[in-house]
């Protein structure tokens, strides 16, 4: 019977691969855009955009349509043009001064040739998950500790709390030191599991969407905290609570670290 799992097992990681090759075979054409030193850059700034502009719409059409105030976490607030142009203009300025320089010279110390074939979809996805997990712990620590000394506040995370009702355009209005310590996370998570130049694209591409949903200010029957059983993903509310109180829910996605330390607060304490 083992040796029919394995078998099993076997079939349907090359069946996986073989999903995921046409998709890789494009990625790693040497005529694409993935090739560029600008990729990663024009990458993560049209991800964030493209997520970011659905809530954008949202927050627009939100004073004219009576139904989308039953998903708003603040119903008497919606951001202006005063809010969300500093925030923008705020991201495209860090990434094209602090974060492209970097990523030129993570380009230039990649190696030349990417590997012929894709991750497997099993080791994709469980690469992702625990990317994701590192993730939450490592910016659980930072965020603790920068909540708890003064100074670090004051310097480094103040920005990011400017707005008390957030939005989507304020995931990112953050200091340049904040925002180097979460890229830095993500590239030190990424190279300690050794992830497929694939797995890394899919990995960032979760990431900002789940960080934009947790600003969005929406809380809709679909978003992510309602897929994930057991309350073990916090989700936006989980997340508006810590802006607005401050002294709760440190983790950005999931609660067992605020629950083993006691930081944890539901949506009904509010």
């Amino acid at each position: 019977m083992s040796g029919w799992n394995r078998s099993e097992l076997q079939v349907f990681c090359n069946s996986s691969q073989r999903f995921l090759q046409p998709l890789w075979d494009c990625l790693r054409n040497p005529d694409a855009l993935t090739q560029s030193p600008f990729f990663l850059v024009i990458f993560g700034i049209t991800t964030y955009v493209v997520f970011c502009l659905p809530f954008v719409v949202l927050d627009a059409l939100y004073p004219w349509v009576p139904a989308l105030r039953r998903y708003k976490i603040h119903p008497n607030f919606s951001p202006t043009a005063r809010q969300l142009l500093p925030c923008l203009g705020q991201t495209l300025y860090q990434h094209v001064l602090f974060v492209f320089p970097v990523t030129l010279l993570h380009w230039a110390s990649s190696p030349d040739r990417l590997p012929t074939e894709p991750p497997e979809l099993l080791e994709l996805a469980c690469h992702v998950l625990v990317c994701l997990l590192l993730f939450d712990a490592e910016f659980f620590a930072w965020h603790v500790l920068h909540h708890k000394v003064p100074w670090l506040y004051r310097t480094f995370h103040k920005v990011h709390h400017q707005n008390s009702s957030s939005f989507a355009l304020a995931t990112q209005y953050m200091s340049v030191w904040e925002l180097f310590s979460l890229g830095f996370f993500d590239a030190v998570n990424v190279k300690l599991l050794g992830c497929h130049p694939l797995t890394v694209l899919v990995f960032h591409v979760i990431n900002i969407w789940l960080s934009v949903e947790d600003h969005s200010g929406y809380n809709f029957p679909w978003s992510t905290h309602r897929l994930v059983p057991f309350g073990w993903y916090g989700g936006v509310v989980h997340h508006d609570l810590h802006h607005t109180q401050f002294n709760c829910n440190f983790a950005p996605y999931f609660t067992h670290w605020d629950r083993l330390l006691g930081t944890l607060r539901l949506a009904h304490a509010k």
